[in-house]
């Protein structure tokens, strides 16, 4: 027929996501500004916003696995693009951390006060939980590498055992972080040691929490058939995901916990 595909690449349909998408993140922003500044009803607003953020996510997401799994939309040429995509999208993440490193050398190599750790602060001893959750994290990144070779050579059973212990691990780095934080001997006012410290870990556990979702959502997708040996990219995107979180961590543990402390 004259009106059929006649190349690899996605066209993709008309979709409300996006614009709904942009509203959602106008209330969000608007809501959070108001709640700020204490205007009547803010946190409504706010709340609504988030609410309308969590809706876009899923039901555009829901699409886009539609296209992937069952419509074939995502060709081989398409799933270059993806990887385009989210390794720019990492790139971005790295930029993100490299800020609050910067205020973070900044302040620890030239410090108003000429010492460093100030001397008013008790830092977290790092061979205590911070170690533990290294070692967590390092040994996540094998469970999740284990995952994807084995989904590589079609082994599901050892492909959802690997993700799994990967979510477990995850969800016990969390754990044992809001243990560290109820425990901190400083908080997040107390000077510019105590304001990076919670800025550059805090963001990273987020990260931790946003790519443990990512792979608890491709484990539900993995025990509905989802993913073959060779047309896996939104697990592959998750595993790159938490190897980047990883990664950090590192970074994180030697420059703030060990060399800053």
């Amino acid at each position: 027929m004259s009106g059929d595909q006649k190349h690899q690449f996605h066209l993709v349909e008309p979709s409300p996501w996006p614009a709904i998408g942009s509203a959602a993140g106008f209330t969000l922003a608007l809501g959070g500004a108001m709640y700020m500044h204490d205007y009547l009803y803010s946190g409504y607003i706010l709340i609504a916003g988030f609410l309308m953020l969590l809706t876009v996510m899923f039901f555009w997401w829901r699409d886009v696995i539609r296209e992937a799994e069952f419509q074939g939309h995502h060709t081989p040429i398409v799933q270059i693009g993806m990887r385009y995509g989210m390794i720019l999208f990492i790139s971005s993440e790295v930029m993100f951390f490299v800020a609050f490193f910067w205020a973070f050398f900044d302040s620890s190599l030239y410090p108003d006060t000429g010492v460093w750790p100030p001397a008013d602060i008790v830092t977290f001893d790092p061979f205590d939980l911070p170690l533990i959750n290294t070692m967590i994290l390092l040994l996540s990144g094998c469970t999740v590498t284990w995952s994807h070779h084995a989904l590589q050579l079609d082994n599901r059973k050892d492909f959802l055992l690997g993700l799994f212990l990967t979510i477990l691990l995850g969800i016990s780095f969390t754990a044992l972080q809001a243990y560290e934080y109820t425990h901190a001997a400083f908080s997040f006012t107390d000077g510019i040691y105590a304001s990076t410290f919670y800025m550059a870990t805090g963001f990273h556990g987020f990260h931790v929490i946003v790519g443990t979702l990512f792979l608890i959502v491709c484990y539900f997708r993995g025990l509905k058939g989802h993913y073959t040996s060779d047309h896996h990219f939104g697990f592959e995107a998750a595993a790159w995901y938490w190897h980047f979180v990883d990664v950090v961590w590192l970074f994180l543990f030697v420059c703030i916990y060990w060399w800053g402390a």
